[in-house]
């Protein structure tokens, strides 16, 4: 998401193929363009050359391009409510910021000033959460004083923490919730509480050293703990035109570059999710699949099938560096590196699992 004009669908197009439309006038987009993007991980390739499966399928992050959101957009201005209703409906946001100057490109303020724009969509964001939030505060106290519901009154003490830094113009997720109380406050879908990334869209010539925009920003977010990635939008589009790897990989040295942006911000993005992979390899095909950090290994089986984790009995466990010095499971097995490992085994990034169930 971004202000009308930043490179959000240029940057789109890059990350999903999906040829969003992108032209030099606000509101280009309009609908939503959804694109389902892989995750690039060497791992994958690299089982690929130690088991020669018949296909290899990767992993996935779903990408949402959402219009422009402009001054107003808490109260419907621009079809505002409508772009909000788009964002809540997300895990993450990555937030795009102009960080570079052209004439040819109209800026809807006029000049270019990241962290003007990013306070513009913060306010935005942050209204339309607080009118989130005093519509539940009468109806939770009402509850918490006559149910005497232990949960009703915890929310209710969360909902008056949300008001209070919203009121001061602060983003819901500054503010520090136990986990008892991060538990009831989640189901209300607070835009300014999802975690954020913020991508400055820069021009050829600051891809890898950045500018002052850049400093902006990186000086602007210093207490929000979210990550800022340094993309030349318009750059990755011509890379992205280009038919063979080789041609790419030499633009991007040309840059000073040992990989693409695009590549950077997807794992970014997956890491942004509290997501990771864990994989499952065999002479049919080898897969990469994503699971909640934290999950044990139920959890996990449930990723392929349901079945798997209502039946779960356990799970054959090798770990990815193990795989790749010994080369096949078997070789694990005789060398001892293969685990059995029961419901209350935490899957680790990068686990190649077998799944035994009965249901």
């Amino acid at each position: 998401m971004g202000l009308p004009n930043v490179g959000k669908s240029t940057l789109f197009n890059c990350l999903s193929n999906a040829k969003a439309q992108s032209a030099n006038f606000p509101f280009c987009t309009i609908e939503p363009n959804v694109g389902v993007i892989t995750v690039p991980d060497e791992r994958l390739t690299e089982l690929e050359r130690l088991v020669k499966p018949q296909r290899v399928v990767p992993t996935t992050v779903e990408i949402v391009d959402i219009a422009g959101l402009v001054k107003g957009a808490s109260k419907g201005e621009g079809l505002g409510n409508k772009f909000l209703a788009n964002i809540r409906e997300t895990d993450a946001i990555i937030h795009v910021l102009r960080c570079f100057e052209d004439d040819n490109v109209t800026h809807v303020d006029g000049s270019v000033d990241p962290v003007r724009d990013k306070e513009v969509i913060d306010i935005e964001l942050q209204l339309k959460d607080l009118e989130t939030v005093e519509a539940r505060l009468p109806k939770v106290e009402k509850i918490a004083k006559t149910a005497k519901d232990a949960d009703s009154k915890k929310l209710f003490e969360v909902l008056v923490k949300y008001r209070d830094a919203l009121m001061t113009g602060k983003s819901a997720r500054t503010v520090e919730l136990t986990e008892p109380e991060a538990k009831v406050a989640k189901d209300l879908f607070l835009l300014t509480n999802k975690p954020v990334m913020y991508v400055c869209n820069v021009d050829e010539a600051s891809v890898v050293d950045g500018n002052k925009h850049v400093e902006a920003v990186k000086a602007a977010v210093k207490d929000e703990q979210a990550e800022v990635m340094v993309i030349a939008a318009q750059t990755e589009a011509e890379i992205a035109e280009l038919d063979s790897f080789e041609e790419r990989q030499l633009f991007l040295e040309d840059l000073g570059l040992n990989e693409s942006g695009v590549a950077k911000l997807i794992r970014s993005a997956y890491r942004l999710l509290n997501l990771q992979t864990y994989f499952t390899a065999g002479v049919k095909e080898v897969r990469a699949w994503t699971f909640p950090q934290g999950a044990l290994a139920p959890q996990a089986a449930g990723v392929i099938h349901t079945d798997f984790e209502k039946g779960f009995i356990r799970a054959e466990v090798i770990k990815y560096e193990n795989f790749v010095h010994y080369k096949s499971e078997q070789a694990c097995k005789e060398a001892g590196k293969m685990s059995v490992e029961g419901k209350e085994y935490v899957v680790q990034d990068g686990d190649i699992m077998h799944f035994r169930f009965n249901v």
